[in-house]
């Protein structure tokens, strides 16, 4: 009797996953690598990829390919929440931005908005001093 309540407690319970069909992407993509985080219109964190985590190594991480097979890896991921559409914020210059972009596209993910998020400078900072020789 006692081993069946030790049974019961020990069971693990399945754990709810909220549904989520609106979410935002943040698109992170530098000269050396590509990282993509999905997030919920909190901003809590729903999953995230990378192209060193797709298996890509060196100058091959900012290719606009790995980005493509980042945002595959990151849907299916993120299947669970029901992600049907997602607002995209892209920061940094690299080659993985419209790569990115597009591949939410092919995964069956809508594209809404698309927001560049990369910081300016407004005069930025202040410039080394003359060299002398």
């Amino acid at each position: 009797m006692a081993t069946e309540q030790v049974k019961k407690a020990k069971a693990k319970k399945k754990k709810v996953v909220k549904q989520v069909p609106r979410a935002m992407a943040h698109i992170l993509a530098s000269y050396n690598n590509t990282i993509i985080t999905v997030t919920d219109p909190n901003g809590n964190a729903l999953g995230w990829a990378s192209a060193g985590m797709a298996g890509f190594k060196g100058p091959k991480k900012a290719t606009p390919y790995a980005a493509s097979v980042v945002v595959k890896n990151l849907a299916e991921k993120i299947a669970d929440y029901g992600v049907k559409e997602v607002s995209v914020f892209v920061k940094g210059i690299g080659q993985g931005r419209e790569g990115a972009i597009r591949a939410f596209h092919t995964n069956g993910i809508n594209v809404i908005a698309i927001n560049d998020v990369t910081p300016i400078p407004h005069n930025g900072c202040r410039p080394p001093k003359p060299r002398r020789v």
